[in-house]
């Protein structure tokens, strides 16, 4: 997961067979430092999510680290998961943190969730493990519920998508969009220019300014995307 990125929810340690996982909590101490302004940031985000993501719904987020936009999402229940124990230690009333493998949804029966979150994790997952959490998360979302992804684009920002040490898959929209409609997913909206790719900036501060960035059709510093996903019944 990019270090301190707008979009991230704490989300980007994968399974133990990832790079992230390897490097255990000391990735969030240098990577991932607690920001002051990410939880002003994501009320807004989850705020513009509201037209993909009810009140009603039933939601997991994978890969949920600081809990970032578990915490701040208005959901009917909330469950948030993450390979790393700092996730018990983030999560706010109301949501359930477990420990586990994002690619291993196992514990989880068919139908369980409306709705599911994945803020920068894929590009910490080889292929295999990516295919494997698409396909669980076909398995345990309801037959209309969907799929979030945010992700860095590498058509956006090729020069430092690399930057942090624990990525090692590429995509970008187009690539991402490809995988999901391979993976048995119907692609219901796609934004190539969705955040900018960190909040490493003295811009990070105007916070009140983050719903207009994300209705505007011009975006400057963009380096992230967004893609909405449902199960393909065909």
């Amino acid at each position: 997961m990019p270090s301190d990125e707008t979009a991230d929810s704490g989300a980007g340690l994968g399974p133990d067979t990832t790079s992230a996982a390897a490097a255990g909590h000391g990735y969030f101490d240098t990577r991932f430092a607690p920001h002051a302004q990410r939880s002003k940031v994501w009320k807004h985000i989850c705020r513009y999510l509201e037209r993909w993501i009810s009140a009603e719904d039933r939601v997991l987020d994978l890969g949920a680290g600081r809990c970032d936009f578990a915490n701040a999402v208005t959901a009917s229940t909330v469950t948030a998961m993450d390979v790393d124990e700092v996730v018990i230690e983030a999560a706010g009333p109301g949501v359930t943190a477990l420990v586990g493998d994002s690619t291993d949804l196992s514990r989880f029966d068919r139908d369980s969730f409306d709705c599911i979150v994945a803020s920068n994790l894929l590009e910490h997952l080889g292929r295999p493990d990516a295919e494997r959490l698409l396909s669980e998360a076909r398995r345990v979302l309801s037959p209309h519920g969907r799929l979030v992804l945010i992700q860095p684009n590498f058509r956006l920002n090729p020069a430092e998508y690399f930057d942090d040490y624990t990525h090692v898959t590429v995509y970008s929209d187009r690539s991402l969009s490809d995988l999901l409609v391979a993976s048995g997913w119907r692609i219901e909206h796609r934004a190539a220019r969705f955040l900018p790719l960190s909040m490493k900036s003295r811009g990070s501060r105007l916070t009140f300014l983050v719903p207009w960035y994300l209705r505007s059709p011009i975006k400057p510093f963009a380096g992230q995307m967004l893609l909405v996903a449902t199960p393909d019944a065909g």
